[in-house]
């Protein structure tokens, strides 16, 4: 089992994403996270899903999400073929902060985006092991909070969305 982003290009983005989802829950394969936005163009939507499965089974994932009316293409790449990072989010008590808190977060290149009374937001951007890394280190620093997002991925081959939607 490997884990591939698979990237779903859909104009009407109005019930996409229970479709897409039901055909997981069918084949009983967990999502790893799911990410949706617009796209450069105008009215065309952009899925990005992370799943670990075999290829076979992302091959039928794909086929199967394809038959959705409103998807114009779906198309799937291994970890190498993509460029992807994830953003997390931090909430520490004020009461925390130190040196040697200050050095953890400068040796995992987070930054401090927000600085409240009794808190401090802690960003991160990264791979999902950066981003637990610093999860596990921070619980020791009484963590009030985590949020991660799903992966944000482009291609590494030159595909465009253009040339999906001509």
């Amino acid at each position: 089992m490997k884990r591939y982003t698979i990237f779903v290009i859909t104009e009407n983005f109005i019930g996409i994403l229970n479709r897409i989802t039901i055909i997981f829950t069918r084949r009983g394969i967990n999502i790893d996270a799911l990410t949706a936005s617009e796209s450069r163009i105008e009215g065309i939507h952009r899925i990005t899903i992370e799943v670990t499965a075999s290829e076979d089974t992302v091959i039928q994932l794909v086929n199967q999400i394809e038959k959705i009316i409103d998807v114009i293409k779906a198309f799937y790449h291994e970890d190498e073929g993509v460029v992807y990072q994830e953003i997390a989010l931090y909430k520490i008590p004020v009461s925390k902060l130190d040196g040697g808190l200050e050095k953890i977060i400068r040796q995992h290149n987070a930054k401090i985006i927000a600085a409240e009374p009794e808190f401090v937001v802690l960003e991160l951007s990264g791979h999902k092991e950066q981003t637990q890394e610093l999860l596990e280190i921070l619980k020791g620093y009484g963590l009030l909070e985590f949020a991660r997002s799903g992966r944000v991925a482009v291609a590494k081959r030159m595909h465009t969305i253009d040339s999906y939607v001509k």
